[in-house]
């Protein structure tokens, strides 16, 4: 398991600063939190070296970008070797349109999040994806409307 980072309360008001918009100046940032702009440049420096911060991106508006259609897809496999997980993973991976995955447990064995400008591609996606590895069951929801998407983590769990 991976150790924590000792985080002050600044450090987290600068990570909540990061979360909502990291094209902040530091300058900008630093007078947020108190500092001046060279110690906050350094706590930001130190949580990057730290792997707290792991990169900063830029959100794009799916909608803008002709793939506003979000599907959830659950997996169920019979098959649980290396060799299989090893090929599935490699498939999902070459599909751009798959987002988010995970592992899971309970009743399904994997989670996606694919985002598609419609049926039709989603379609295209699902045959690449059980054209590559063999599965037990697969199913697909169609989210109908987005009522919560954050990228921000919550912060009141650091220790």
């Amino acid at each position: 398991m991976d150790e924590f980072v000792k985080l002050d309360s600044i450090d987290l008001k600068i990570l909540d600063i990061l979360q909502r918009d990291a094209e902040q100046q530091v300058a900008q940032i630093a007078e947020q939190v108190g500092l001046s702009a060279t110690p906050c440049w350094r706590r930001i420096q130190r949580m990057k070296e730290a792997g707290v911060i792991t990169r900063q991106v830029a959100l794009l508006d799916p909608q803008k970008i002709n793939v506003g259609v979000t599907v959830f897809v659950s997996v169920r496999t019979s098959t649980h070797t290396q060799e299989w997980f090893d090929r599935f993973t490699a498939t999902v991976d070459a599909i751009a349109e798959v987002v988010e995955f995970y592992r899971m447990s309970g009743d399904v064995d994997y989670l996606l999040r694919v985002v598609v400008p419609d049926i039709a591609a989603y379609d295209a996606v699902y045959k690449r994806l059980i054209a590559g590895t063999n599965l037990h069951d697969v199913s697909s929801s169609f989210a109908m409307q987005e009522l919560k998407q954050t990228t921000a983590l919550p912060l009141g769990y650091v220790l």
